[in-house]
């Protein structure tokens, strides 16, 4: 989403790194730079307007002027307002300290994927919170809207309580919380209907609703796909209910992002969470600090690295090290790194949290073929015997035809997986003689997805 800010900004910030010294004159072309980088990417006015005179008056102070390299400094500046902007970290935090259930009301436009975050906030309570999730539709217009919700809270593998069209939403919150209560729930979702607009009937309604529940998080979904209309929309329901919070959707998307860094500055209301895939679990608690890196090109390792721990199977990859510092690496091993890869979903999600440097040697890849590209190699691989996995050196011309038939590929595409993993394997036998450095300095030379050209 942030692609065109970061790459404009990333600019910035190398020009910037390079001044010994800095003048009126730099610093006002940076400024420049900046203020049009914003622009282009929808942020609202007045936040890029108290933006760039924050940065001005950081980058015109002491700390800055003083320091040994005032290039480095002025990025740290621009990465602090940029962090303050977008909000408060400690704000951000979901609020459950209430007597049980905790009541999380659910807010929004239609079409803003609403009732799929119910799910995904549904599946992140329980999963890391370890907390007994109730979910409930109070939406009795939109056809089959209780029905997704079921769907998606018997896949988070949270409970649900059914309502139907016919029942006024009051009663079925009433119901649903004092189930929840009789069956010892720590949080209680409640999905609301989706507004096309900022309706006064279905605004009153949500507003009855909330003084029925007296819910301890006030969560607005909004589309960041929207640009500034999304943080217009935000700030008329905030004027309408007492929001605690935001969860931004569709961050994966090919908006521009200004949503992200307009909307807790416009509504005073904390981005909470931030939807970065269509899947359950691809919700993740909103980290100012940490997307302002990304937004300036920095990446986000952290981030990539609790994804592996979240999806990686550590054992086995424990195992693999043994196996590699005594010399195998066979194809089982190589299927296991492309289905490890894949369950931190794929190329292109862990490129987008790399620093701008890798990132933009691997953009020259085409992310969506590559991960393709990588569940074919999979397929093939798939279609060996388990002796052949083990002995590579069995496939000869007909057993390679087989394969190439039993996978629905060309025999040159078994080929080509086969040349990969050579190749892999040959990188993994230098693991035992001590030259790990000078694979990976290789590897960043020629960029991170050599590996699935065509």
């Amino acid at each position: 989403m942030f692609q065109n800010l970061t790459d404009r900004l990333s600019r910035v910030v190398k020009t910037m790194r390079g001044q010994a010294r800095l003048t009126e004159e730099n610093t006002a072309e940076m400024l420049r730079e900046v203020r049009l980088a914003l622009l282009e990417a929808d942020v609202a006015l007045p936040v890029v307007k108290e933006l760039i005179n924050n940065i001005k008056q950081k980058a015109l102070g002491v700390e800055v002027l003083d320091s040994l390299s005032p290039g480095q400094a002025l990025v740290g500046v621009v990465q602090k307002e940029l962090t303050a902007i977008m909000g408060n970290p400690s704000a951000g935090r979901l609020n459950l300290a209430a007597q049980p259930p905790a009541i999380i009301l659910m807010a929004g436009l239609q079409g803003a994927g609403k009732t799929t975050s119910v799910g995904k906030l549904a599946k992140w309570l329980k999963d890391t919170q370890k907390k007994k999730v109730l979910t409930v539709s109070c939406d009795v217009y939109r056809p089959a809207a209780i029905k997704q919700l079921q769907m998606v809270s018997e896949q988070a593998g949270t409970d649900f309580f059914p309502s139907d069209e016919n029942q006024k939403p009051k009663d079925i919150a009433r119901d649903a919380l004092d189930w929840a209560k009789r069956h010892y729930h720590d949080v209680l979702i409640v999905d609301t209907a989706g507004r096309l607009g900022i309706d006064e009937m279905m605004m009153q309604e949500i507003s009855s609703l909330h003084q029925i529940l007296n819910p301890i998080e006030t969560l607005f979904v909004v589309d960041a796909m929207l640009g500034q209309d999304a943080v217009n929309t935000a700030k008329a329901f905030n004027e309408a209910l007492p929001l605690t919070g935001v969860i931004l959707t569709k961050l994966d998307g090919d908006a521009r992002g200004g949503a992200a860094l307009s909307v807790q500055h416009i509504t005073g209301v904390p981005i909470k969470f931030a939807g970065v895939a269509e899947k359950l679990d691809g919700l993740e608690p909103f980290d100012a600090d940490r997307m302002a890196s990304r937004i300036l090109g920095m990446g986000d390792i952290l981030a990539l690295v609790e994804q592996a721990q979240k999806n990686v199977d550590f054992d086995q990859a424990q195992k693999l090290a043994d196996k590699v510092k005594k010399g195998g690496f066979d194809l089982n091993d190589f299927r296991m790194q492309i289905t490890q890869m894949r369950q931190m979903g794929g190329l292109g999600s862990m490129i987008d949290k790399l620093p701008a440097k890798f990132a933009q040697a691997a953009a020259k890849q085409d992310m969506s073929v590559a991960d393709k590209q990588v569940a074919r190699t999979q397929g093939i691989i798939d279609s060996m015997t388990p002796a052949e996995r083990r002995k590579p050196e069995l496939l000869k011309a007909s057993r390679k035809r087989r394969i190439a038939a039993g996978a629905g590929v060309q025999v040159q595409e078994v080929n080509r997986v086969l040349a990969q993993f050579e190749q892999m394997q040959s990188m993994m036998k230098q693991f035992k003689g001590g030259k790990m450095a000078k694979m990976l300095g290789g590897m960043a030379a020629k960029g991170m997805g050599n590996m699935f050209k065509r």
